[in-house]
């Protein structure tokens, strides 16, 4: 079981540690609810070290990632962020992924933890299959990464350093020092939907600049946050977590990701995926509230009225922000409207649900 270099810092502030993606993670400090609804409020700090990054080099970089990607890569400016997914040739994804632009023949890859040997294999397959002058490297083992949520997270951040952290727009990134700690990549983006910032630093830094945002977090409220609350504050955004509600089976189309696939160029599979666009979805991810006690669980079955399964449940959970049972799963296309009642089956049990937008909150 691998460890980040926050490991000790965890043990000594008591959280809950569990096995997750090949590492020993935290996955609660005070409770669920208590980092849930401080993220929403002030502010909450997440190791996410276990992500994956990869470095793509050389001429062909913007080529090779327009290739792989199904977000128009093309159009990113330099020192921007953007949200992509990988198509596999099956019309499922092979991952879901952030690419951080530095110029057209430089491009950082963050990639999921428990995929990161799987990506690797796929992007140096098309290298050798296209002949894409490029260098990719794994630099995983040697990133620390430190999520920092909240509507507080800019005023916190911006007592460590001179970076300008107002000037960084949304899905766009910065370098320099923070906390004393020099080469550090922030970006304002993050899994919360609650605003904020993640900071990519060395390895050896990690502790320093964790106990550093700590320390300055303590007027605004800061807490440590664990994977639970991570999974709970995306869910009530609608945000897909890839071995749930994506797979190598899932079309970004079906998952209502159409929004970072454009068929403006040419990508692996893309055919298949415009089709789809083009109305040949059968199913689509769609939101739901319980409206019956029970909490919905990944795996679950879903039914019509008259009790024909018509889809499966991928993520749900008892909401903080909310306080009422919501999850995502796959519904046959007719009954994917907003206000469809389904029923979710909870072991003998027929609860009662009702398809709503997203995202819940």
């Amino acid at each position: 079981m691998k460890k980040t270099p926050l490991h000790d810092i965890h043990l000594e502030l008591g959280a809950k540690m569990v096995p997750f993606a090949g590492f020993e993670m935290p996955v609660s400090y005070s409770g669920i609810k208590d980092e849930h609804l401080n993220v929403r409020s002030s502010v909450g700090l997440f190791d996410v070290s276990h992500m994956g990054e990869f470095v793509v080099k050389g001429k062909d970089a913007e080529a090779l990632l327009q290739w792989i990607c199904s977000n128009d890569v093309g159009k990113m400016k330099d020192m921007q962020c953007q949200y992509n997914c990988m198509p596999n040739k099956q019309g499922g994804i092979v991952d879901d992924l952030i690419v951080y632009k530095w110029d057209s023949s430089e491009y950082n890859l963050v990639v999921n933890a428990s995929n990161i040997e799987k990506d690797l294999a796929w992007i140096n397959e098309q290298i050798l299959d296209k002949g894409f002058n490029v260098e990719l490297k794994d630099m995983s083992d040697e990133l620390a990464l430190i999520a920092v949520q909240g509507p507080k997270a800019l005023d916190l951040i911006q007592g460590l350093t001179k970076i300008d952290l107002s000037a960084i727009k949304y899905y766009h990134f910065n370098a320099g020092s923070i906390a004393g700690v020099d080469d550090v990549l922030i970006s304002n983006t993050g899994y919360t939907g609650s605003g904020g910032f993640e900071i990519y630093v060395w390895n050896k830094d990690a502790p320093k600049l964790w106990k550093a945002l700590m320390q300055e977090g303590l007027p605004y409220g800061v807490k440590p946050c664990g994977l639970a609350a991570r999974d709970t504050l995306r869910l009530e955004k609608g945000f897909c977590l890839y071995g749930n509600d994506i797979d190598d089976e899932s079309s970004p189309i079906e998952a209502g990701l159409s929004w970072i696939t454009k068929f403006s160029k040419e990508f692996i599979h893309s055919a298949y995926h415009k089709e789809l666009k083009e109305g040949g979805l059968s199913r689509k991810l769609v939101g739901f509230e319980m409206m019956e006690k029970g909490i919905p669980r990944q795996g679950y079955i879903i039914e019509n009225e008259q009790g024909d399964e018509i889809g499966v449940v991928t993520s749900g959970t008892q909401a903080p922000s909310l306080n009422k049972a919501i999850g995502m799963g796959y519904v046959q296309i007719k009954h994917s409207k907003v206000d469809s009642v389904i029923y979710i089956v909870a072991r003998k049990k027929r609860l009662r649900a009702v398809v709503v937008s997203l995202p819940f909150y």
